[in-house]
């Protein structure tokens, strides 16, 4: 009798110990909400939410060894036991010397800006991020985007399409001289662009460029784990490396970081910037007392610096990165099957449906990507976030809307929060949406705040 060949599923590597009741409401309930917060998915209250993919960021289920940590909080207000737990595991993991706490990743970017551009500068790097870009334009500076084409295509199936095109930056420094480009803004994987990571050979190759030019290079190492899974799974040389290797690999190419620890992390406050560059660090340590608190704490309390410095020792084990990605590559496989348009290859954080071939019929300035987030959380209380031309903002020379090739929906989904029926659930509602695409009617911007318009904009439904 021939042997059964049985198809071996795979589990997360956690089990729950503690749950939170979640609201089940109607359509009628949601489409009510929806007008109410101005069809702006960041103005719902979490409450009148069923699943939430709005984001990773703070909203991760943390470990019983970080909520032990937590018990032991050291809120000492200078010298706190808990910061230098934090920077003994920055140095192991990271492989940078110097280390300031922050109360979370915007921080870190604010004070990176701050101490390095000089107005007039111009900041090259794979693809603008919101708060980066911004932090960078109030410091005086110009980004430029510099990551290659095939990013800008979400069906091309580059493995790294995080990458940062030479061509593109020895032009940029052809134009502007390098002494006007303090560092090179480098994200590993990029977000904007669906969660793509880069090769470990483009940085070397960036860094080979840099050096000759006297360029520095920064890192956001927001979620470099999830980069460093995808160089241990794509590219050639890493297959035996662990992830902790990598991750140390990487970063040491660069002269510092900075790192929102609200992702990798798996906390719900915390950010990080740390450096090689003495000057740097000194002057980071200014100011972060200045801005966020004292330079042992940052803004942050005793007990969250414990479950960030343990969170570290978590986040590089294989089996807790391998089950993170794969709950979003389980929901982008499953959205393919009915032809859902997505980006590809599938990202690590995030699962990023393709607004502009969802709704084809809405132009971009009806901001589709808006509309198709509303859509969902209006079928089913599933919650995601518009990555598209209103987030992209303003031209603040020209006021003019920025256009984006990439216009996105994000579904993000948080750590060791959902389940497999939750995926299921939420791959059901999209597929729903998309099935009734053609009847959906596009939104037009009736409140715009002057900064990172995305997070209060309000919108109303076209007739």
């Amino acid at each position: 009798m021939a042997k059964r060949i049985v198809k071996r599923s795979w589990a997360e590597n956690f089990k729950i110990k503690v749950v939170e009741p979640i609201k089940m409401t109607t359509r009628e309930y949601r489409e009510k909400v929806a007008k109410e917060t101005g069809y702006n998915t960041f103005l719902l209250k979490s409450e009148d939410v069923y699943i939430d993919l709005l984001t990773d960021s703070g909203t991760n289920a943390m470990s019983d060894n970080q909520w032990a940590g937590m018990m032991i909080g050291d809120e000492a207000y200078a010298g706190s036991r808990n910061f230098y737990h934090l920077w003994d595991n920055v140095k192991k993991y990271y492989g940078i010397p110097y280390f300031v706490p922050t109360h979370q990743g915007r921080a870190a970017e604010h004070l990176v800006s701050k101490i390095l551009i000089k107005p007039g500068d111009f900041v090259p790097g794979n693809m603008y991020f919101t708060t980066t870009r911004l932090h960078q334009e109030l410091a005086g500076a110009t980004f430029v985007d510099v990551i290659i084409d095939e990013a800008h295509d979400p069906a091309n199936l580059h493995p790294f399409k995080g990458n940062i095109d030479l061509g593109k930056l020895d032009k940029l420094v052809k134009e502007v001289g390098a002494k006007k480009i303090p560092y090179i803004s480098f994200a590993a994987p990029v977000n904007m662009a669906g969660g793509q990571p880069v090769s470990m050979a483009n940085i070397k190759e960036v860094e080979k460029f840099c050096q000759k030019h006297g360029i520095k290079m920064w890192l956001d190492a927001t979620r470099a784990v999830e980069n460093a899974y995808f160089i241990k799974m794509r590219e050639k040389g890493y297959a035996q490396k662990t992830i902790a290797q990598i991750l140390k690999e990487m970063c040491s190419h660069f002269e510092g970081i900075w790192v929102s620890a609200k992702k990798d992390l798996m906390v719900n406050i915390g950010g990080i910037l740390a450096t090689r560059n003495k000057r740097v660090f000194e002057e980071a340590r200014n100011l972060v007392v200045v801005y966020e608190g004292l330079h042992t704490y940052g803004g942050l309390a005793g007990r969250d610096m414990e479950a960030m410095a343990r969170g570290i020792e978590e986040m590089v084990d294989f089996d807790t990165i391998k089950a993170r990605i794969g709950q979003v590559e389980y929901f982008g496989k499953r959205l393919m099957e009915y032809k859902v348009p997505i980006v590809q290859p599938i990202g690590g954080h995030a699962i990023f449906l393709d607004a502009k071939k969802f709704l084809p019929h809405l132009k971009q300035i009806e901001f589709p990507a808006q509309t198709l987030a509303n859509e969902i959380y209006i079928d089913s209380g599933v919650r995601g976030m518009e990555r598209g031309i209103v987030s992209a903002g303003r031209n603040p020379k020209t006021g003019e809307h920025n256009m984006p090739k990439l216009e996105l929906v994000r579904l993000t989904f948080p750590r060791r929060v959902y389940t497999q029926a939750h995926i299921d659930v939420a791959t059901e509602s999209v597929v729903a949406v998309f099935d009734e695409r053609k009847k959906i009617k596009g939104l037009k911007m009736v409140y715009e705040p002057k900064y990172l318009r995305f997070f209060q904009a309000r919108f109303d439904k076209l007739k």
